[in-house]
């Protein structure tokens, strides 16, 4: 699993029959920050996920690839590679919170 933050959503109305009514969200990686460890900071990417949680924008998410992004929410029979499964609350790293209600 990986933390993004949502950036935006796709709208596709042509698209595969068994992605209708699946909502799409534009993810932006979050990668700890090497030179400070206290923070998160953006990856070099974007990726469109599905949305199985009911995430907007603005929010820290998990997020799953592959195989594994195809177990979450009845997904099995879709053509999916990214998948959102979580709203983040918080997140601490060497004791330090990089991510929580004050972010």
């Amino acid at each position: 699993m990986f933390l993004a933050e949502v950036i935006g959503q796709v709208v596709a109305t042509k698209k595969d029959e068994s992605m209708t009514g699946q909502k799409l969200l534009l993810l932006r990686p979050q990668l700890v920050d090497e030179a400070d460890p206290s923070k998160l900071r953006n990856g070099v990417n974007t990726i469109v996920a599905v949305d199985t949680v009911g995430a907007g924008e603005g929010e820290l998410v998990m997020f799953c690839q592959g195989s594994s992004a195809r177990q979450a929410g009845n997904l099995r029979k879709i053509p999916v590679d990214a998948a959102v499964v979580a709203i983040v609350d918080t997140v601490d790293v060497l004791g330090k919170k990089v991510y929580g209600s004050s972010n």
